[in-house]
């Protein structure tokens, strides 16, 4: 017998958990240190019209399957398919996005972790503990064990209490005072010198790097991301809302907030490098480009903290937290898909499932930092770049060609009994089943291929 599912109990819940899901650190720390790597403006307006063009489609298919499925990735894809080819195919397809969604989390829990560390040094610091903060901050194996099995924990406890009393519960909590903080750290870094200057190069795009290979796909590869799509979590997060809610008018309001999230986030990174600079700290590589990634994170921005005396102890304390927020909203997401389907398959308890999947993703997690330099980077590039996209064109595909149209506008209009006249219907169908899947495999190939 399969366990109970869980329901979201309310809109602002579902929208909460799913903005969640998406605004972690693929906004806060991805998408502007992406965007520092790749032309600065040139980077926001590629992301904004493919998060628009190509996500937000295929978060809806994600969405549209999962309530009505009612099930985890691999039960449903299996259960909207009318033949056994098709079948296979989504069992195929359902159990690889759960593998995806495990190996980005594995990945996540080692950053996490890092940004755990750095959330605790100003506070060792501000007790006179030295030696804690020297191994708070610097890389080694130790840390990085203890610190991705701290995140980890966090992670499997939240999940293991449900839906209603771990996802939602935890994401209505937690993202407002994500929001909080980041408003106000923008806010304060705008009256530091420099700031200005940085605003500018995220602002202003550099209209000769929009047709860069290299930029489309880490673009396409951030939108898909950030949104948490291609592995499943906002299908199992669709499964769980009611049949009541507006299914585009819930799709447009997440993708709003992600990218927007992103949007912002990059207010607060890309000036805080500009006002580093101005404090002494190298901002740019030995080619010119802006540094990026965890260099950008883990040394300047703490260099710049260090340059304003005792205020900086506090900036650093809730930058460092904000990232940790960030980080536990979207890896509750990522774990609940092996969960969900683990639960629903075997029927265990939901709590002895939780720990028995979050060891294994931690073990990985384990296998990556005692292997960093062959696999890490290794295994990012498989899932969010090459992964996730490719999953993305085959969500869409079964939503627009496998779930049966007249099904997929009784599972619309249960939630919008207006939507068959309403330019959604006469649009995302075609879109989903031809132009969304074609432009993905296009970008993709040639971006790859270049």
């Amino acid at each position: 017998m399969s366990a109970p599912r869980g329901q979201f109990s309310s809109k602002l819940g579902f929208i909460l958990a799913a903005a969640g899901s998406a605004v972690g650190l693929g906004n806060i720390w991805g998408f502007p240190t992406q965007t520092a790597s790749n032309g600065g403006g040139a980077f926001v307006v590629v992301y904004f019209v493919l998060a628009f063009m190509l996500a937000y489609p295929a978060l809806m298919a994600e969405l549209i399957i999962g309530r009505h499925a009612r099930a985890n990735v691999v039960t449903a894809l299996g259960s909207i398919s009318s033949s056994r080819f098709t079948r296979l195919a989504g069992t195929a397809v359902g159990y690889y996005g759960v593998v995806i969604a495990s190996l980005i989390l594995s990945f996540y829990t080692i950053v996490a972790g890092w940004m755990l560390a750095h959330l605790i040094e100003p506070l060792t610091t501000a007790l006179g503990l030295s030696n804690i903060s020297a191994w708070l901050t610097q890389n080694s194996v130790a840390r990085n064990l203890a610190t991705a099995a701290t995140f980890a924990l966090i992670t499997m406890w939240i999940i293991a209490r449900g839906i209603e009393n771990g996802i939602e519960k935890w994401s209505t909590r937690l993202m407002p005072m994500l929001f909080a903080i980041l408003l106000l750290l923008i806010i304060y870094v705008m009256t530091r010198p420099g700031a200005m200057e940085g605003l500018a190069v995220y602002l202003v795009p550099d209209w000769s790097r929009v047709t860069d290979p290299g930029l489309i796909i880490d673009a396409l590869g951030q939108a898909f991301f950030s949104l948490s799509l291609g592995v499943g979590t906002m299908l199992v997060y669709g499964s769980y809302l009611s049949k009541r809610e507006n299914l585009p008018g819930i799709g447009v309001i997440v993708t709003l907030v992600d990218t927007g999230i992103a949007f912002i986030a990059g207010l607060l990174i890309i000036p805080s490098i500009y006002v580093a600079k101005h404090y002494g700290t190298t901002i740019f590589t030995e080619t010119g480009e802006l540094i990026a990634g965890p260099d950008l994170i883990f040394q300047v921005l703490p260099t710049l903290f260090s340059s304003m005396g005792e205020i900086g102890l506090v900036a650093a304390f809730a930058f460092f937290t904000l990232m940790s927020i960030a980080a536990v909203t979207s890896s509750i997401s990522m774990l609940e898909v092996p969960v969900s389907t683990a639960v629903e398959q075997t029927g265990l308890s939901r709590p002895r499932i939780t720990y028995v999947i979050g060891t294994v993703i931690f073990a990985i997690s384990a296998l990556l930092i005692f292997n960093f330099p062959a696999l890490f980077v290794f295994v990012i590039d498989l899932t969010t770049k090459y992964s996730e996209p490719l999953l993305g064109v085959a969500f869409c595909l079964f939503a627009g060609w496998v779930l049966h149209r007249d099904k997929l506008l009784a599972e619309l209009k249960q939630g919008s009994p207006e939507v068959e006249s309403g330019i959604f219907w006469k649009v995302w169908p075609l879109y989903v089943r031809v132009v969304c899947p074609v432009l993905i495999l296009v970008t993709f190939f040639h971006s790859v291929g270049a």
